[in-house]
């Protein structure tokens, strides 16, 4: 790469917080909804919305330039295929990670040298407290998160395993219900327990329930810290300890195999960093860029996650891949 191409390939780098954070003050505006039925002039969008009029045409313009929006005459503006997601009622939205993204990450990430001064998350220098914390004292906060993780699909290591053995499963930090679905679905007789903080429980039970398979689920609320249901043949933590740091990932394991039964499994389902990073695959390292500034945890290699489970007392007894993706991966380990 010549010097223009590289400097120019930097400097869009440096500006992309630019854009993105544009796209969030049309989201927190509204903008997107209103332009639903079609173009709309700038002049209204900005009555409807609240917005200084020039100020919003000079942004869209802009966002325009770069594709995002169209113009089908001067300042009236519309939506392209990609910003129909910012939408609120269209399916695969994704206007709630939109906000989440410019206001409490995008926060953090500007405190950044707080992190890498103390190796804490820069989003306690600006909470003053943890993520999951602040969670819990905020709902509005606590609603938006978990609904941005509505869409959240399984990982794709979960076609990988054979849980066809077991009778019952625990899905330990089972997010809205999205994984068990799919695992109920697959076995007709599998029963299951999604354990929760109750705001993702009684988003569960509606994801549940419109599926059809409430009744083939309980609903254990309460932290994975204080423990989790026991006697099930299989428990699931997906993408559950890549948010914590190793003691405390620990403490979760611990719970867990206090409630295992001798014939027991425990499925660890995350994604896992390559042993040796290469360019160019810049997809598992941006989450663990996510997690180092906003919570504790973060992304581990097969191995770290194999001394993890084997520290908290489990034996190792196969490591499945996806084979649509091959840094999704799946530990199944039992009790010692």
């Amino acid at each position: 790469m010549n010097e223009a191409l590289a400097r120019r390939k930097l400097l869009g780098i440096l500006s992309g917080s630019w854009v993105a954070q544009g796209v969030y003050a049309l989201v927190k505006l509204g903008v997107p909804d209103l332009m639903a039925a079609g173009p709309v002039p700038v002049e209204a969008l900005a009555h409807q919305c609240g917005a200084d009029p020039r100020a919003l045409g000079r942004l869209l313009r802009a966002l325009t330039m770069m594709g995002l929006f169209t113009q089908p005459s001067p300042g009236v503006y519309g939506l392209t295929a990609t910003t129909e997601l910012l939408r609120a009622d269209v399916p695969g939205s994704v206007r709630l990670n939109a906000l989440m993204q410019g206001d409490q990450v995008f926060r953090s990430f500007a405190e950044i040298m707080h992190t890498m001064h103390t190796g804490r998350p820069a989003f306690e220098a600006v909470y003053g407290r943890g993520f999951y914390d602040y969670l819990g004292d905020d709902p509005e906060a606590a609603a938006v998160f978990h609904q941005s993780m509505a869409d959240e699909q399984p990982p794709a290591s979960l076609d990988a395993c054979d849980l066809a053995w077991a009778r019952t499963v625990v899905d330990v930090g089972g997010g809205n219900g999205n994984l068990l679905a799919r695992l109920l679905e697959r076995q007709p007789d599998l029963r299951a327990v999604l354990a929760e903080l109750p705001e993702a429980v009684l988003a569960a039970r509606s994801r549940l329930a419109e599926a059809g398979l409430a009744d083939r689920v309980e609903f254990h609320e309460g932290s994975f810290f204080d423990g989790v249901p026991a006697g099930a043949d299989a428990y699931l933590l997906a993408r559950v300890l890549h948010n914590w740091n190793d003691e405390n990932a620990l403490r979760i394991l611990a719970r867990v195999r206090a409630a295992v039964p001798p014939h027991g499994r425990i499925v660890v389902l995350e994604e896992l960093l390559p042993e040796q990073e290469t360019p160019n695959r810049p997809g598992a390292g941006l989450v663990d860029l996510l997690m180092l500034v906003t919570q504790e945890g973060h992304d581990r290699t097969e191995g770290e996650y194999r001394e993890l489970l084997v520290k908290a007392g489990f034996e190792i007894v196969a490591v499945r891949r996806a084979d649509s993706s091959p840094t999704s991966g799946a530990l199944e380990a039992r009790p010692v």
